[in-house]
Protein backbone atom coordinates (compact mmCIF):
# COMPACT_ATOMS: atom_id res chain seq x y z
CA UNK A 1 0.00 0.00 0.00
CA UNK A 2 1.74 3.11 -0.99
CA UNK A 3 0.76 6.50 -1.27
CA UNK A 4 1.26 8.47 -4.79
CA UNK A 5 1.98 12.24 -4.42
CA UNK A 6 0.04 14.53 -5.96
CA UNK A 7 0.84 16.59 -8.83
CA UNK A 8 0.49 20.07 -9.14
CA UNK A 9 -2.51 20.12 -11.54
CA UNK A 10 -4.33 18.71 -8.41
CA UNK A 11 -4.19 21.82 -6.32
CA UNK A 12 -6.56 23.71 -8.70
CA UNK A 13 -9.82 23.45 -10.38
CA UNK A 14 -9.02 22.23 -14.21
CA UNK A 15 -10.39 25.28 -16.20
CA UNK A 16 -8.95 24.46 -19.74
CA UNK A 17 -12.21 22.76 -20.76
CA UNK A 18 -13.90 26.06 -19.47
CA UNK A 19 -11.90 28.71 -21.43
CA UNK A 20 -14.57 28.97 -24.31
CA UNK A 21 -17.54 29.98 -21.80
CA UNK A 22 -15.13 32.78 -20.52
CA UNK A 23 -14.29 34.21 -24.10
CA UNK A 24 -17.85 34.72 -24.63
CA UNK A 25 -19.03 35.95 -21.45
CA UNK A 26 -19.18 39.50 -22.59
CA UNK A 27 -22.96 38.09 -24.24
CA UNK A 28 -24.39 36.68 -21.47
CA UNK A 29 -27.92 37.17 -20.13
CA UNK A 30 -28.36 37.36 -16.08
CA UNK A 31 -30.33 34.87 -14.44
CA UNK A 32 -33.58 34.58 -11.93
CA UNK A 33 -33.68 32.82 -8.52
CA UNK A 34 -36.30 30.64 -10.33
CA UNK A 35 -33.39 29.18 -12.02
CA UNK A 36 -30.53 29.17 -9.69
CA UNK A 37 -33.29 28.18 -6.86
CA UNK A 38 -35.70 26.03 -8.05
CA UNK A 39 -37.04 24.47 -5.15
CA UNK A 40 -37.25 27.55 -3.28
CA UNK A 41 -39.34 29.33 -5.99
CA UNK A 42 -41.75 26.31 -6.20
CA UNK A 43 -42.39 26.77 -2.68
CA UNK A 44 -42.64 30.92 -3.01
CA UNK A 45 -44.78 30.17 -5.37
CA UNK A 46 -46.85 27.85 -3.94
CA UNK A 47 -47.14 30.65 -0.88
CA UNK A 48 -48.21 33.32 -2.94
CA UNK A 49 -51.06 31.46 -5.01
CA UNK A 50 -54.28 32.89 -4.08
CA UNK A 51 -55.19 29.35 -3.17
CA UNK A 52 -52.87 28.70 -0.71
CA UNK A 53 -54.57 28.62 2.80
CA UNK A 54 -51.62 28.96 5.25
CA UNK A 55 -50.60 32.25 5.75
CA UNK A 56 -46.55 31.61 6.81
CA UNK A 57 -43.46 30.42 5.49
CA UNK A 58 -40.11 29.86 7.06
CA UNK A 59 -37.14 30.59 4.98
CA UNK A 60 -33.97 29.19 6.08
CA UNK A 61 -31.45 31.82 4.90
CA UNK A 62 -28.85 34.81 5.68
CA UNK A 63 -30.71 37.64 7.25
CA UNK A 64 -28.84 40.51 6.06
CA UNK A 65 -30.61 43.23 4.13
CA UNK A 66 -29.56 41.44 0.70
CA UNK A 67 -31.43 38.84 1.17
CA UNK A 68 -34.47 40.51 2.29
CA UNK A 69 -34.33 42.33 -0.84
CA UNK A 70 -33.70 39.60 -3.22
CA UNK A 71 -36.78 37.46 -1.84
CA UNK A 72 -38.81 40.49 -1.44
CA UNK A 73 -37.99 41.43 -5.69
CA UNK A 74 -38.61 37.67 -6.61
CA UNK A 75 -42.10 37.98 -4.51
CA UNK A 76 -43.35 40.95 -5.81
CA UNK A 77 -43.87 40.08 -9.75
CA UNK A 78 -46.12 37.24 -8.06
CA UNK A 79 -48.58 39.29 -6.24
CA UNK A 80 -50.78 39.66 -9.13
CA UNK A 81 -54.22 38.86 -7.08
CA UNK A 82 -53.46 41.11 -4.30
CA UNK A 83 -56.43 42.97 -2.94
CA UNK A 84 -55.85 46.42 -1.86
CA UNK A 85 -58.22 47.57 1.59
CA UNK A 86 -59.63 50.17 1.94
CA UNK A 87 -60.93 52.16 5.38
CA UNK A 88 -60.89 54.39 7.38
CA UNK A 89 -61.65 55.56 11.11
CA UNK A 90 -64.64 57.57 12.75
CA UNK A 91 -65.20 58.59 16.16
CA UNK A 92 -68.58 57.70 17.66
CA UNK A 93 -70.81 60.46 18.44
CA UNK A 94 -70.78 60.00 22.25
CA UNK A 95 -66.79 60.17 21.79
CA UNK A 96 -65.79 56.87 23.26
CA UNK A 97 -65.02 54.58 20.41
CA UNK A 98 -63.60 54.90 16.99
CA UNK A 99 -65.60 53.18 14.42
CA UNK A 100 -64.16 51.26 11.18
CA UNK A 101 -65.59 52.48 7.80
CA UNK A 102 -64.52 50.07 5.13
CA UNK A 103 -64.45 51.60 1.21
CA UNK A 104 -63.33 54.82 1.95
CA UNK A 105 -59.20 55.84 0.84
CA UNK A 106 -57.60 57.12 3.71
CA UNK A 107 -54.20 57.25 5.59
CA UNK A 108 -55.14 53.44 6.84
CA UNK A 109 -55.55 52.20 3.31
CA UNK A 110 -52.87 50.21 2.02
CA UNK A 111 -49.83 51.58 0.15
CA UNK A 112 -48.04 49.10 -1.09
CA UNK A 113 -47.86 44.92 -1.29
CA UNK A 114 -44.66 44.13 0.00
CA UNK A 115 -42.64 45.12 2.70
CA UNK A 116 -39.53 43.49 4.32
CA UNK A 117 -37.87 44.78 7.58
CA UNK A 118 -35.02 43.64 8.81
CA UNK A 119 -35.87 45.29 12.67
CA UNK A 120 -39.44 46.91 13.35
CA UNK A 121 -40.34 48.21 16.63
CA UNK A 122 -44.16 47.40 17.85
CA UNK A 123 -45.19 50.82 17.39
CA UNK A 124 -43.58 51.11 13.75
CA UNK A 125 -45.51 47.63 12.93
CA UNK A 126 -49.16 48.03 14.78
CA UNK A 127 -49.62 51.67 14.54
CA UNK A 128 -50.64 53.44 18.33
CA UNK A 129 -52.48 56.43 19.51
CA UNK A 130 -51.50 59.36 20.81
CA UNK A 131 -52.20 61.55 23.58
CA UNK A 132 -54.35 63.70 21.97
CA UNK A 133 -56.29 60.59 20.35
CA UNK A 134 -54.87 60.57 16.87
CA UNK A 135 -54.77 57.21 15.47
CA UNK A 136 -51.18 56.85 13.72
CA UNK A 137 -51.15 53.50 11.28
CA UNK A 138 -48.06 51.13 11.18
CA UNK A 139 -46.38 49.19 8.67
CA UNK A 140 -49.79 46.33 8.76
CA UNK A 141 -52.29 49.08 7.48
CA UNK A 142 -49.72 50.03 5.12
CA UNK A 143 -49.33 46.21 3.39
CA UNK A 144 -52.73 45.00 4.75
CA UNK A 145 -53.50 42.44 1.62
CA UNK A 146 -49.75 41.99 0.81
CA UNK A 147 -46.73 40.40 2.27
CA UNK A 148 -44.70 41.12 4.86
CA UNK A 149 -41.04 39.70 4.76
CA UNK A 150 -39.08 40.31 8.15
CA UNK A 151 -36.38 38.59 9.84
CA UNK A 152 -36.14 35.83 12.38
CA UNK A 153 -34.37 37.76 14.71
CA UNK A 154 -36.45 40.69 15.06
CA UNK A 155 -39.78 38.41 16.14
CA UNK A 156 -37.55 36.52 18.83
CA UNK A 157 -36.06 39.19 20.41
CA UNK A 158 -39.67 40.95 20.57
CA UNK A 159 -41.79 37.80 21.32
CA UNK A 160 -45.04 40.11 22.60
CA UNK A 161 -44.76 41.46 19.34
CA UNK A 162 -44.78 38.31 17.62
CA UNK A 163 -47.83 36.27 19.27
CA UNK A 164 -49.76 39.48 18.22
CA UNK A 165 -48.44 39.23 15.01
CA UNK A 166 -49.48 36.05 14.77
CA UNK A 167 -52.97 35.58 16.54
CA UNK A 168 -53.28 38.46 13.97
CA UNK A 169 -52.35 37.09 10.67
CA UNK A 170 -53.86 33.69 11.84
CA UNK A 171 -57.48 35.16 12.94
CA UNK A 172 -57.03 37.77 9.71
CA UNK A 173 -58.44 40.85 11.76
CA UNK A 174 -56.18 43.86 12.96
CA UNK A 175 -56.90 44.59 16.53
CA UNK A 176 -55.56 47.71 18.41
CA UNK A 177 -54.34 46.69 21.70
CA UNK A 178 -51.74 48.54 24.33
CA UNK A 179 -48.32 48.15 23.87
CA UNK A 180 -47.73 47.69 27.41
CA UNK A 181 -50.34 46.45 30.45
CA UNK A 182 -48.93 50.19 32.13
CA UNK A 183 -50.31 51.95 29.12
CA UNK A 184 -54.23 51.10 28.28
CA UNK A 185 -55.90 52.13 25.05
CA UNK A 186 -57.20 55.88 25.90
CA UNK A 187 -60.14 54.85 24.16
CA UNK A 188 -61.80 51.55 22.61
CA UNK A 189 -61.32 50.85 18.69
CA UNK A 190 -62.77 48.49 16.61
CA UNK A 191 -60.92 45.71 14.59
CA UNK A 192 -61.01 45.62 10.95
CA UNK A 193 -60.19 42.88 8.50
CA UNK A 194 -56.30 42.00 7.81
CA UNK A 195 -55.20 39.82 5.22
CA UNK A 196 -51.67 39.91 5.36
CA UNK A 197 -49.09 36.86 4.54
CA UNK A 198 -45.57 36.71 6.33
CA UNK A 199 -42.36 35.29 5.40
CA UNK A 200 -39.97 34.67 7.94
CA UNK A 201 -36.22 35.30 7.50
CA UNK A 202 -33.65 33.13 9.82
CA UNK A 203 -31.31 30.43 10.08
CA UNK A 204 -31.42 26.90 11.52
CA UNK A 205 -31.16 28.31 15.29
CA UNK A 206 -33.45 30.85 14.50
CA UNK A 207 -36.03 28.62 12.93
CA UNK A 208 -35.82 25.66 15.44
CA UNK A 209 -37.20 28.25 17.94
CA UNK A 210 -40.44 28.81 15.92
CA UNK A 211 -40.51 25.21 15.20
CA UNK A 212 -40.16 24.51 19.39
CA UNK A 213 -42.62 27.71 20.61
CA UNK A 214 -45.37 26.37 17.96
CA UNK A 215 -45.22 23.23 16.38
CA UNK A 216 -48.41 23.47 14.90
CA UNK A 217 -47.78 26.05 13.01
CA UNK A 218 -44.40 25.73 12.12
CA UNK A 219 -45.89 22.22 10.49
CA UNK A 220 -48.76 24.06 8.53
CA UNK A 221 -46.23 26.75 7.13
CA UNK A 222 -44.21 26.64 3.77
CA UNK A 223 -40.90 25.70 4.21
CA UNK A 224 -38.31 27.05 2.29
CA UNK A 225 -33.99 26.48 1.83
CA UNK A 226 -31.95 29.49 -0.11
CA UNK A 227 -29.35 26.78 -0.87
CA UNK A 228 -25.80 28.57 -0.44
CA UNK A 229 -23.56 26.24 -2.94
CA UNK A 230 -24.22 24.64 -6.24
CA UNK A 231 -22.62 21.64 -7.57
CA UNK A 232 -20.15 22.66 -10.56
CA UNK A 233 -19.59 18.94 -12.64
CA UNK A 234 -20.38 20.42 -15.96
CA UNK A 235 -20.34 23.34 -18.72
CA UNK A 236 -23.99 23.75 -18.25
CA UNK A 237 -24.03 24.18 -14.00
CA UNK A 238 -21.44 26.69 -14.73
CA UNK A 239 -22.86 28.89 -17.24
CA UNK A 240 -25.49 28.89 -14.85
CA UNK A 241 -23.80 30.63 -12.24
CA UNK A 242 -21.79 32.86 -14.91
CA UNK A 243 -25.18 34.08 -15.42
CA UNK A 244 -25.91 34.60 -12.12
CA UNK A 245 -23.11 36.40 -11.18
CA UNK A 246 -24.09 38.55 -14.20
CA UNK A 247 -27.21 39.69 -12.66
CA UNK A 248 -25.12 40.18 -8.83
CA UNK A 249 -22.70 42.39 -11.69
CA UNK A 250 -26.48 44.25 -13.28
CA UNK A 251 -27.96 44.62 -9.78
CA UNK A 252 -25.11 46.36 -8.24
CA UNK A 253 -23.17 47.83 -11.65
CA UNK A 254 -20.18 46.53 -10.98
CA UNK A 255 -17.69 46.04 -14.14
CA UNK A 256 -18.06 42.97 -16.11
CA UNK A 257 -15.66 40.23 -15.71
CA UNK A 258 -12.75 40.18 -18.29
CA UNK A 259 -11.97 36.29 -19.72
CA UNK A 260 -9.15 35.66 -18.06
CA UNK A 261 -10.91 36.99 -14.62
CA UNK A 262 -13.18 34.23 -14.67
CA UNK A 263 -10.59 31.63 -13.49
CA UNK A 264 -9.05 33.59 -10.32
CA UNK A 265 -12.84 34.05 -9.39
CA UNK A 266 -14.02 30.48 -9.98
CA UNK A 267 -10.43 29.51 -7.65
CA UNK A 268 -11.92 31.85 -5.23
CA UNK A 269 -15.19 30.89 -5.38
CA UNK A 270 -14.34 26.92 -4.91
CA UNK A 271 -11.82 27.94 -2.48
CA UNK A 272 -14.60 29.51 -0.20
CA UNK A 273 -16.40 26.26 -0.47
CA UNK A 274 -13.90 24.43 0.21
CA UNK A 275 -14.70 22.04 -3.00
CA UNK A 276 -13.92 22.05 -6.61
CA UNK A 277 -16.95 21.25 -7.64
CA UNK A 278 -18.93 23.59 -5.67
CA UNK A 279 -20.15 27.35 -6.41
CA UNK A 280 -21.01 29.99 -3.90
CA UNK A 281 -24.22 31.14 -3.93
CA UNK A 282 -23.76 32.98 -1.08
CA UNK A 283 -25.10 37.05 -2.42
CA UNK A 284 -23.38 38.70 0.16
CA UNK A 285 -19.98 37.07 -0.16
CA UNK A 286 -20.19 37.12 -4.33
CA UNK A 287 -20.93 40.71 -4.04
CA UNK A 288 -18.21 41.54 -1.38
CA UNK A 289 -15.38 39.47 -3.85
CA UNK A 290 -17.19 41.57 -7.08
CA UNK A 291 -16.90 45.06 -5.10
CA UNK A 292 -13.29 44.50 -3.69
CA UNK A 293 -11.83 43.19 -7.28
CA UNK A 294 -13.26 46.59 -8.71
CA UNK A 295 -10.83 48.67 -7.31
CA UNK A 296 -8.51 46.96 -9.20
CA UNK A 297 -10.35 46.91 -12.47
CA UNK A 298 -8.22 47.78 -15.84
CA UNK A 299 -10.85 49.69 -18.50
CA UNK A 300 -13.57 49.13 -16.81
CA UNK A 301 -13.04 44.55 -16.57
CA UNK A 302 -12.23 42.86 -13.99
CA UNK A 303 -9.63 40.94 -14.79
CA UNK A 304 -7.46 38.07 -13.33
CA UNK A 305 -4.84 40.54 -11.85
CA UNK A 306 -7.74 42.69 -10.11
CA UNK A 307 -9.19 39.68 -8.17
CA UNK A 308 -5.48 38.41 -7.51
CA UNK A 309 -4.54 41.95 -5.80
CA UNK A 310 -7.51 41.82 -4.09
CA UNK A 311 -7.25 39.06 -2.22
CA UNK A 312 -3.92 39.77 -1.78
CA UNK A 313 -4.86 42.94 -0.20
CA UNK A 314 -7.64 41.96 2.29
CA UNK A 315 -5.04 38.67 3.05
CA UNK A 316 -2.42 41.70 3.89
CA UNK A 317 -4.45 43.91 5.88
CA UNK A 318 -5.52 40.57 8.15
CA UNK A 319 -1.82 39.22 8.05
CA UNK A 320 -1.28 40.47 11.48
CA UNK A 321 -2.25 37.48 13.64
CA UNK A 322 -0.57 35.05 11.10
CA UNK A 323 2.69 36.81 11.17
CA UNK A 324 3.08 36.98 14.91
CA UNK A 325 2.35 33.59 15.26
CA UNK A 326 4.53 32.08 12.66
CA UNK A 327 7.51 34.82 13.67
CA UNK A 328 6.93 33.21 17.18
CA UNK A 329 8.11 29.73 15.32
CA UNK A 330 10.87 31.07 13.46
CA UNK A 331 12.01 32.86 16.50
CA UNK A 332 11.41 29.20 18.64
CA UNK A 333 9.60 30.27 21.35
CA UNK A 334 7.16 27.67 19.36
CA UNK A 335 8.95 24.70 19.28
CA UNK A 336 8.39 23.27 15.67
CA UNK A 337 10.90 21.24 13.60
CA UNK A 338 11.18 21.13 10.23
CA UNK A 339 14.16 19.45 9.34
CA UNK A 340 15.64 16.09 11.36
CA UNK A 341 14.00 13.09 12.67
CA UNK A 342 12.46 12.72 15.83
CA UNK A 343 11.15 9.09 17.98
CA UNK A 344 7.57 9.85 19.38
CA UNK A 345 7.33 13.26 17.47
CA UNK A 346 5.23 14.44 14.61
CA UNK A 347 3.91 17.88 13.13
CA UNK A 348 0.09 17.96 13.28
CA UNK A 349 -2.20 20.70 11.55
CA UNK A 350 -4.51 22.76 13.05
CA UNK A 351 -6.98 25.56 12.17
CA UNK A 352 -7.43 28.42 14.61
CA UNK A 353 -10.08 30.58 14.40
CA UNK A 354 -9.85 33.79 16.76
CA UNK A 355 -12.65 35.51 17.84
CA UNK A 356 -13.67 38.70 16.16
CA UNK A 357 -11.23 37.65 13.48
CA UNK A 358 -11.86 37.22 9.68
CA UNK A 359 -9.45 34.37 8.54
CA UNK A 360 -8.58 31.13 9.32
CA UNK A 361 -5.28 30.81 10.44
CA UNK A 362 -3.19 27.66 9.86
CA UNK A 363 -0.39 26.55 12.10
CA UNK A 364 1.47 23.41 12.66
CA UNK A 365 1.57 21.80 16.16
CA UNK A 366 4.02 19.86 18.08
CA UNK A 367 2.82 16.44 18.73
CA UNK A 368 4.38 13.69 21.07
CA UNK A 369 4.17 10.39 22.41
CA UNK A 370 6.36 8.64 25.19
CA UNK A 371 5.73 5.53 25.61
CA UNK A 372 6.85 3.24 28.72
CA UNK A 373 6.41 0.17 30.89
CA UNK A 374 2.77 0.35 32.67
CA UNK A 375 -0.68 -1.27 32.70
CA UNK A 376 -1.53 -0.33 29.44
CA UNK A 377 -3.42 3.03 30.11
CA UNK A 378 -3.27 5.79 26.45
CA UNK A 379 -3.19 9.00 28.54
CA UNK A 380 -4.70 12.38 26.74
CA UNK A 381 -2.87 14.79 28.66
CA UNK A 382 -5.37 17.57 27.01
CA UNK A 383 -8.41 15.45 28.18
CA UNK A 384 -6.60 15.15 31.90
CA UNK A 385 -6.25 18.94 31.73
CA UNK A 386 -9.51 19.44 30.84
CA UNK A 387 -8.15 21.02 27.41
CA UNK A 388 -9.13 18.68 25.26
CA UNK A 389 -12.54 18.63 23.68
CA UNK A 390 -15.22 15.44 23.43
CA UNK A 391 -14.73 15.30 19.39
CA UNK A 392 -10.72 15.22 20.20
CA UNK A 393 -11.07 12.84 23.16
CA UNK A 394 -13.02 10.85 20.84
CA UNK A 395 -10.47 10.74 18.01
CA UNK A 396 -7.90 9.60 20.98
CA UNK A 397 -10.27 6.50 21.59
CA UNK A 398 -10.97 5.20 18.43
CA UNK A 399 -6.92 5.48 17.45
CA UNK A 400 -6.29 3.18 20.61
CA UNK A 401 -8.38 0.96 19.75
CA UNK A 402 -7.40 0.23 16.09
CA UNK A 403 -4.10 0.43 17.20
CA UNK A 404 -5.06 -2.91 20.09
CA UNK A 405 -7.24 -4.60 17.45
CA UNK A 406 -4.16 -4.26 14.70
CA UNK A 407 -1.49 -6.12 17.26
CA UNK A 408 -4.17 -9.10 18.16
CA UNK A 409 -2.85 -9.47 21.61
CA UNK A 410 -3.25 -12.73 23.71
CA UNK A 411 -2.51 -10.51 26.17
CA UNK A 412 -2.95 -7.06 28.27
CA UNK A 413 -0.93 -4.40 26.72
CA UNK A 414 2.31 -3.96 29.13
CA UNK A 415 3.04 -0.35 27.85
CA UNK A 416 1.45 2.53 28.88
CA UNK A 417 1.64 5.97 26.39
CA UNK A 418 0.72 9.36 26.92
CA UNK A 419 0.33 11.98 23.78
CA UNK A 420 0.01 15.30 24.14
CA UNK A 421 -0.09 18.90 22.27
CA UNK A 422 3.05 20.67 22.77
CA UNK A 423 2.92 24.38 24.10
CA UNK A 424 -0.84 24.34 23.61
CA UNK A 425 -2.12 26.92 26.30
CA UNK A 426 -6.46 26.67 24.96
CA UNK A 427 -8.64 23.57 24.19
CA UNK A 428 -8.10 21.49 21.42
CA UNK A 429 -11.34 19.90 19.87
CA UNK A 430 -12.01 17.65 17.07
CA UNK A 431 -10.71 14.77 15.57
CA UNK A 432 -8.24 15.67 12.80
CA UNK A 433 -5.25 15.31 14.78
CA UNK A 434 -6.08 11.95 15.41
CA UNK A 435 -3.91 9.90 12.41
CA UNK A 436 -0.95 12.32 13.69
CA UNK A 437 -1.59 11.05 17.30
CA UNK A 438 -1.44 7.66 16.48
CA UNK A 439 1.29 7.92 13.88
CA UNK A 440 3.31 9.33 16.80
CA UNK A 441 2.18 6.52 18.90
CA UNK A 442 3.59 3.68 16.39
CA UNK A 443 6.69 5.63 16.60
CA UNK A 444 7.16 5.64 20.23
CA UNK A 445 5.91 1.47 20.26
CA UNK A 446 8.38 0.57 17.34
CA UNK A 447 11.18 3.18 18.47
CA UNK A 448 11.16 4.46 15.17
CA UNK A 449 12.08 7.89 14.13
CA UNK A 450 9.25 10.41 12.15
CA UNK A 451 10.72 12.27 9.55
CA UNK A 452 9.93 16.04 10.86
CA UNK A 453 10.29 16.98 7.06
CA UNK A 454 6.54 15.72 7.01
CA UNK A 455 3.26 17.16 8.77
CA UNK A 456 0.14 15.34 8.90
CA UNK A 457 -3.85 15.77 9.27
CA UNK A 458 -6.84 13.09 9.32
CA UNK A 459 -8.85 11.83 11.08
CA UNK A 460 -8.91 7.52 11.15
CA UNK A 461 -11.94 4.88 11.94
CA UNK A 462 -11.11 1.91 14.23
CA UNK A 463 -10.10 0.28 11.15
CA UNK A 464 -7.30 2.42 10.33
CA UNK A 465 -8.57 4.09 7.23
CA UNK A 466 -8.16 7.93 7.17
CA UNK A 467 -11.35 10.18 6.80
CA UNK A 468 -11.84 13.80 5.65
CA UNK A 469 -11.38 16.82 7.89
CA UNK A 470 -11.72 20.46 7.21
CA UNK A 471 -9.46 23.73 6.46
CA UNK A 472 -7.09 21.43 4.68
CA UNK A 473 -5.49 24.55 2.31
CA UNK A 474 -5.22 26.62 5.46
CA UNK A 475 -3.14 23.51 7.31
CA UNK A 476 -0.99 22.97 4.06
CA UNK A 477 -0.49 26.87 3.19
CA UNK A 478 0.37 27.54 7.40
CA UNK A 479 3.03 24.39 7.14
CA UNK A 480 4.48 25.59 4.02
CA UNK A 481 5.17 29.10 4.95
CA UNK A 482 7.29 27.56 7.82
CA UNK A 483 9.17 25.45 6.06
CA UNK A 484 9.42 28.79 3.26
CA UNK A 485 11.00 30.66 5.34
CA UNK A 486 13.26 28.50 6.86
CA UNK A 487 14.13 27.42 3.31
CA UNK A 488 12.68 24.76 1.43
CA UNK A 489 14.59 21.50 1.06
CA UNK A 490 12.77 19.55 -1.18
CA UNK A 491 11.59 17.14 1.03
CA UNK A 492 9.35 18.91 3.19
CA UNK A 493 5.51 18.43 2.47
CA UNK A 494 1.90 17.46 3.65
CA UNK A 495 -0.02 14.21 4.28
CA UNK A 496 -3.91 14.85 3.49
CA UNK A 497 -6.75 12.30 3.59
CA UNK A 498 -7.41 10.89 -0.38
CA UNK A 499 -10.64 12.02 0.39
CA UNK A 500 -9.52 16.07 0.27
CA UNK A 501 -8.14 15.51 -2.66
CA UNK A 502 -11.43 17.60 -3.75
CA UNK A 503 -11.50 20.18 -1.65
CA UNK A 504 -7.81 21.56 -2.61
CA UNK A 505 -7.55 24.64 -3.69
CA UNK A 506 -4.50 26.15 -2.47
CA UNK A 507 -2.35 29.53 -3.04
CA UNK A 508 0.01 29.98 -5.86
CA UNK A 509 2.76 29.57 -3.53
CA UNK A 510 2.22 26.19 -2.95
CA UNK A 511 1.04 25.62 -6.51
CA UNK A 512 4.69 26.34 -7.67
CA UNK A 513 6.56 24.98 -5.16
CA UNK A 514 5.04 21.58 -5.79
CA UNK A 515 5.72 21.98 -9.52
CA UNK A 516 9.52 22.36 -9.01
CA UNK A 517 9.80 19.74 -6.96
CA UNK A 518 10.08 21.64 -3.53
CA UNK A 519 7.16 20.67 -1.53
CA UNK A 520 4.90 17.79 -2.30
CA UNK A 521 1.48 16.91 -0.93
CA UNK A 522 1.27 12.99 -0.63
CA UNK A 523 -3.36 11.86 0.25
CA UNK A 524 -3.72 8.76 1.93
CA UNK A 525 -6.27 6.18 2.92
CA UNK A 526 -5.40 4.21 5.52
CA UNK A 527 -2.48 5.14 8.51
CA UNK A 528 -0.57 2.20 7.06
CA UNK A 529 0.43 4.38 4.21
CA UNK A 530 1.22 7.68 6.45
CA UNK A 531 3.78 5.62 8.71
CA UNK A 532 5.63 4.46 6.03
CA UNK A 533 5.81 8.05 4.62
CA UNK A 534 6.67 8.94 7.98
CA UNK A 535 9.34 6.84 9.06
CA UNK A 536 10.37 5.16 5.99
CA UNK A 537 9.63 1.50 7.37
CA UNK A 538 7.38 -0.69 6.26
CA UNK A 539 4.51 -0.68 8.33
CA UNK A 540 2.98 -4.48 8.06
CA UNK A 541 4.04 -7.48 6.47
CA UNK A 542 2.56 -7.34 2.71
CA UNK A 543 4.59 -4.33 3.08
CA UNK A 544 8.42 -5.90 3.69
CA UNK A 545 10.76 -6.43 0.80
CA UNK A 546 13.52 -9.01 1.68
CA UNK A 547 14.60 -8.94 4.94
CA UNK A 548 13.26 -5.87 6.57
CA UNK A 549 11.26 -6.10 9.56
CA UNK A 550 7.97 -3.97 9.58
CA UNK A 551 6.59 -1.87 12.28
CA UNK A 552 4.00 -3.69 13.52
CA UNK A 553 6.63 -6.83 14.58
CA UNK A 554 8.81 -4.32 15.82
CA UNK A 555 6.13 -3.71 18.58
CA UNK A 556 5.03 -6.82 18.84
CA UNK A 557 9.00 -7.98 19.85
CA UNK A 558 8.80 -4.97 22.14
CA UNK A 559 5.59 -6.66 23.57
CA UNK A 560 6.87 -9.96 24.43
CA UNK A 561 10.02 -8.85 25.44
CA UNK A 562 7.77 -7.03 28.34
CA UNK A 563 5.29 -9.97 28.83
CA UNK A 564 8.67 -12.55 29.01
CA UNK A 565 9.73 -12.77 33.19
CA UNK A 566 13.58 -12.36 32.94
CA UNK A 567 15.26 -15.69 33.94
CA UNK A 568 16.77 -16.23 37.36
CA UNK A 569 20.23 -14.59 37.71
CA UNK A 570 22.90 -16.74 39.71
CA UNK A 571 25.12 -15.24 42.36
CA UNK A 572 28.39 -13.84 40.64
CA UNK A 573 30.06 -16.66 42.69
CA UNK A 574 28.24 -19.58 41.36
CA UNK A 575 28.83 -18.05 37.21
CA UNK A 576 32.35 -18.10 38.18
CA UNK A 577 32.28 -21.22 38.82
CA UNK A 578 30.50 -22.25 36.21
Amino acid sequence: MISQELTWQGLVPNLDALQTHFVSSATIMPTTLADIQPRLFAGIQHFVNEYAKTRFMFIKSDESEEYLNLFTDVIQPLLTNSCPLDGDYQLSEDKQLFQWQEGSKSRFSTRTNIACRHWIEPEQLFGYVTPSMTLVPGLLHQINGGVLIISASTLITQPLMWNRLRNMVTRRQFEWLPLSDSHPLPIEIEPHPLELKVVIIGDRLALEEFEYADPELFESAIYGEYEPVMFFEDEEQLALWMRYIKSIINLNQLPNIAADGWSAFINQATRYCEDKFNLPLDVSWLTRRLMDASHYQSNNLLTHESFTQAVENRLWRHSFLAERTQDDILQEQILVKTEGDVIGQVNGLSVLQYPGHPEAIGEPSRITCVAHLGDGEFVDVERKAELGGNLHAKGMMIMQAYLNYELKLEQPQPFSASIVFEQSYGEVDGDSASLAELCALISALALQPIDQQIAVTGAVDQFGYVQPIGGVNEKIEGFFDICAKRGLTGEQGVIIPMSNVRHLCTKNEVVEAVKEGQFHIWPVEHVAQAITLLTKQPYFEQQVEEDNVHLLALIQERIHQANTPDKARLPWFLKWLG
